[in-house]
């Protein structure tokens, strides 16, 4: 009996079964990278604080960079800011969270492979093929866009915003939980902003999106682009281009993704339209 015979005869609560084993070893995977990171304290916030320091490896390579060009501006230089706890329950929280949220990162690939292997049968073998490809693309443009987030878009917002001062009378002492939520909150959204050549893949294949629409309104996308950079990078040029050029390209790689997802329709309506 093949596995697409197998499926058929599968019952509503067979499948529903089926996912409770799929969710229950997701929740175990999670569990055990969670509760390792938790037990390893130093070395977790080691590394969730180590963009608050000065001597982190994105200033000292801007440092390097700006004795090469002869531009002291560029290094951030030596700085210090304080992080405190307001509530009293605050830190053993932020401590569950962030180990909760390693664990979900570090058992990623895991969770896919499940989530995959459960609506496999379902799929037809054309099918399989592209979403097994679709699915590692995705996990690796995620992870490209966390790893943006940690050495480049987050060290330099946090250098920017939290030694900012309206006046030399108001101190900045972060708070942990703001520290942590804006780091999450920028590694997730930088995630998702990676993600987008995957939608267009899936946009392409519906019809929905066509090269010559990406093609038409790249001007405007660039535009849109700086706009995005300059809101969720520090007040300066060169952040602002850090962020803005990996997303440019990303739409770059958009189009080809849709031409490569439907040559064909592209085509016919590339043609058409420059008729």
């Amino acid at each position: 009996m093949t596995n697409k015979q197998q499926e058929q005869e599968m019952t509503f609560w067979d499948h529903l079964d089926e996912l409770r084993k799929v969710l229950f070893r997701i929740a175990v995977a999670i569990g055990v990278i969670a509760v390792i990171a938790f037990v390893n304290k130093e070395t977790l916030f080691d590394i969730l604080f180590a963009p608050h320091r000065s001597d982190f490896i994105t200033y000292r390579a801007l440092c390097k960079l700006a004795a090469y060009l002869q531009f002291p501006a560029l290094c951030p230089g030596d700085f210090h800011v304080d992080l405190i706890n307001t509530q009293l329950a605050s830190q053993l929280i932020v401590h569950m969270s962030a180990a909760f949220y390693v664990g979900l990162v570090l058992a990623s690939p895991y969770i896919i492979y499940q989530l995959f292997g459960f609506i496999k049968p379902a799929l037809y073998e054309n099918e399989r093929k592209y979403s097994t490809r679709t699915i590692v693309a995705a996990f690796v443009l995620f992870f490209c866009g966390l790893l943006l987030n940690y050495y480049a878009i987050f060290p330099l917002s946090f250098r920017f915003l939290g030694t900012y001062q309206v006046s030399e009378f108001v101190e900045n002492k972060i708070t942990l939980s703001s520290y942590i939520s804006s780091f999450t909150t920028l590694s997730i959204a930088m995630g998702a902003v990676f993600e987008i050549p995957i939608l267009a893949f899936f946009l392409a294949k519906t019809g929905l999106v066509h090269t010559h629409h990406l093609k038409k309104y790249r001007r405007h996308a660039f535009i849109a682009i700086l706009i995005i950079s300059a809101i969720l990078t520090p007040a300066d040029l060169f952040s602002m281009f850090l962020l803005a050029v990996p997303m440019y390209m990303l739409y770059e790689l958009s189009i080809f993704v849709v031409k490569k997802a439907a040559p064909q329709a592209s085509e016919n309506r590339d043609k058409t339209l420059e008729s």
